[in-house]
């Protein structure tokens, strides 16, 4: 089956999320904290944390967001020793971020990875939550009242931490689909956040749960 044809209910989720050292100029940016997990089912595992050495150091902006520093990262693992923990994860899974972007970015170290695929949680809450003022993912889990959730299951971490930030993607996944009707959508359906789609089917819940047919 095309992986775009799967339901919803039945495709395995694996978010990925980057802290990186910052942009400055004359030098591209790099990662150096990459968190992951994954959804099957709607139960969360797979949790993976890892700093990440790089050739650049830490530009003060971005400790600041992150609060890594270049001792953080001196004696991590670079990028490619980190490959077989990437690929266990997100082979084979539908790859979700926030603004996907620098994610797909720097899994451009390894050009022919395949993974996908990819789920953007950002396009998804401005067509699920249209009157939000902002969308970013601290913002959307407030909205969805799922920051709780967020700290219990990550009780030592953040926001701007890579696993933190990695999770709350799964679970602001799985709280659209819940409150949008989306288990029975297919994949592809999810990635195209076709506003009409996910009204309707928010209409037929809300419909299904006046008539008592939906709990």
């Amino acid at each position: 089956m095309n992986p775009l044809d799967t339901p919803v209910r039945e495709a395995a989720w694996a978010a990925i999320d980057f802290e990186s050292a910052g942009a400055a100029p004359g030098r591209s940016d790099e990662p150096v904290q990459v968190g992951m997990a994954v959804m099957r089912g709607g139960a969360l595992t797979g949790f993976f944390r890892s700093y990440i050495q790089s050739p650049v150091r830490i530009t003060r902006s971005a400790r600041a967001v992150h609060g890594i520093g270049d001792a953080d990262i001196a004696s991590a693992p670079t990028m490619n020793a980190l490959w077989p923990e990437y690929k266990a994860r997100l082979a084979g899974a539908v790859v979700v971020a926030h603004g996907a972007g620098t994610e797909k970015r720097f899994l451009r170290a390894f050009p022919l990875h395949g993974f996908g695929p990819w789920l953007d949680t950002l396009a998804m809450a401005r067509v699920a939550l249209p009157d939000l003022p902002e969308h970013s993912l601290g913002a959307v889990t407030r909205a969805l009242g799922a920051e709780d959730e967020m700290r219990a299951l990550c009780p030592e971490h953040g926001w701007h931490d890579a696993l933190f930030d990695a999770v709350a993607c799964l679970v602001v996944l799985r709280r659209i689909v819940e409150s949008c009707a989306l288990h029975d959508a297919t994949v592809g359906e999810l990635i195209a956040a076709d506003p009409a789609a996910y009204r309707r089917r928010r209409a037929l819940l809300q419909t299904a749960r006046s008539a008592g047919w939906a709990g």
